[in-house]
């Protein structure tokens, strides 16, 4: 499905080679394939059409407004995390009634904002929250509908520690034993606690700790429906993975996963629910690639170093997470067919020597991959970093006052600059005014 593929040693992306795109626009330069983006929508449309969910891409996976407009003219619902990504939304055209907005730190004025803008539903983290979101619907004069965010205690055994949401020891949602009560009818006076959301994590490679999530949600329904209250929507959030490298290529299977899901969730259907789902990385990290440039080599202790221009100021998510992203080279000669062929580098055929791959960042946790296995390489050639759709930009920073990069959309043989370059006057532009005289005595 993925849009990325090596022909006559030059990768491409779709039908724009991308050797000759990273000599035009620069490095570090992250691409996305629209075509890419479409067929991983379709799919989990396909995946999950027995119950005909509302999907709600997640906002936070890839933020670029390009990229959210084309999924909203896909069809997709938005999944937003701030009133930042609200405003994102409605630039992209997203129509409000298709915008749910999750969060557990919602401030006033985004909740204002959120309710002035008339979104679709709030994913709601505490009881506090509820209170304030009564509150402030009714200064509006609004009435708003809200699901309460359970924490039904199910961690997956295999998602990473740091995005794991849904056991007790986190953060997430409320504990379910606490939930069933808050839907109790007439209990506030602006709001309509509607629907039940369970975000267990991301990625989730099976679909057990979805169904032991679901388990968890039918007692729930139980109990709020003997209490009187009644639910209209099952939220069961996002964290279908994406294929990182060839091991997982082998072993995950979306549309099983959806349909061990489906099945299980139309038992619930006696109730006329409706579903929401909230994919983002399923849909985007295999979208996109980063294009970045080998600045020097130098003989390390025990390995060769390959410095890039591109650090964790650019791909922050084998530092935060110890994550694995394939790299290859985009001039790799001889190789021919999809990435995940190519770069799998157990095949030793292509394979050259074990380097680290580091940024120029001034930190010893800068680096996009360890002791991997690379052909060899030349000062100045171009890398491509893959599955850096999603979760990449989006978490790009100034550190060390390098501007964030490029990014570029790509359709057929066309491709569109979807975001500036920062220069050096975009680092500064929002500080000059601090260099004007004290003016505001206390």
């Amino acid at each position: 499905m993925d849009g990325f593929a090596y022909k006559n040693g030059v990768l491409w992306a779709e039908r724009v080679n991308l050797e000759t795109l990273a000599s035009t626009l620069g490095t570090p330069l992250f691409v996305y394939s629209l075509g890419t983006l479409a067929a991983h929508f379709r799919s989990l449309q396909q995946a999950f059409s027995p119950i005909d969910p509302l999907i709600c891409f997640s906002v936070k996976s890839c933020s670029n407004l390009s990229v959210l407009k084309f999924l909203v003219e896909q069809g997709s619902g938005l999944d937003v995390v701030s009133g930042g990504e609200i405003h994102r939304a409605m630039l992209a055209g997203a129509s409000p009634d298709t915008i749910v907005f999750a969060g557990v730190g919602k401030s006033a004025q985004e909740i204002r904002y959120a309710i002035d803008s008339g979104i679709h539903l709030f994913n709601v983290e505490s009881e506090s929250e509820l209170e304030r979101i009564d509150s402030i619907a009714g200064e509006s004069g609004r009435h708003v509908k809200v699901s309460i965010r359970i924490n039904p205690d199910v961690a997956d055994a295999d998602t990473p520690q740091k995005t794991s949401t849904g056991g007790r020891q986190t953060k997430f949602g409320i504990p379910v034993t606490r939930a069933a009560r808050l839907y109790s009818p007439g209990l506030y006076d602006n709001l309509r606690v509607v629907g039940i959301h369970a975000h267990i994590g991301s990625p989730i490679y099976n679909a057990a700790s979805y169904l032991s999530a679901l388990d968890v949600i039918e007692s729930l329904l139980i109990d709020v429906e003997r209490l009187g209250g009644k639910v209209e929507s099952i939220n069961m959030g996002g964290g279908f993975p994406a294929i990182y490298d060839a091991v997982q290529s082998e072993r995950v299977s979306l549309q099983e996963m959806g349909a061990a899901i489906c099945t299980r969730l139309l038992k619930f259907n006696t109730r006329g629910l409706r579903f929401v789902i909230e994919p983002g990385r399923s849909i985007s990290a295999n979208a996109g690639v980063l294009l970045t440039r080998v600045e020097y080599l130098k003989d390390g202790w025990d390995r060769q170093i390959i410095i890039v221009d591109a650090g964790m100021n650019v791909l922050l998510r084998p530092t935060l997470y110890s994550a694995h992203h394939c790299i290859w080279p985009v001039r790799s000669d001889g190789s021919d067919g999809h990435w995940i062929e190519v770069t799998d580098s157990s095949r030793g055929d292509k394979a050259g020597q074990s380097v680290d791959v580091v940024g120029p960042i001034c930190e010893t946790g800068d680096y996009l991959a360890l002791a991997r296995t690379l052909p060899q390489l030349t000062q100045g050639e171009t890398l491509a970093v893959f599955s850096a759709g999603a979760y990449a930009m989006s978490m790009a920073s100034q550190y060390n006052s390098r501007g964030r990069p490029a990014e570029v959309v790509v359709q057929g043989n066309q491709y569109r600059v979807a975001r500036q370059r920062e220069s050096y006057e975009d680092l500064t532009a929002l500080e000059l005014v601090g260099l004007d005289p004290l003016e505001h005595p206390v």
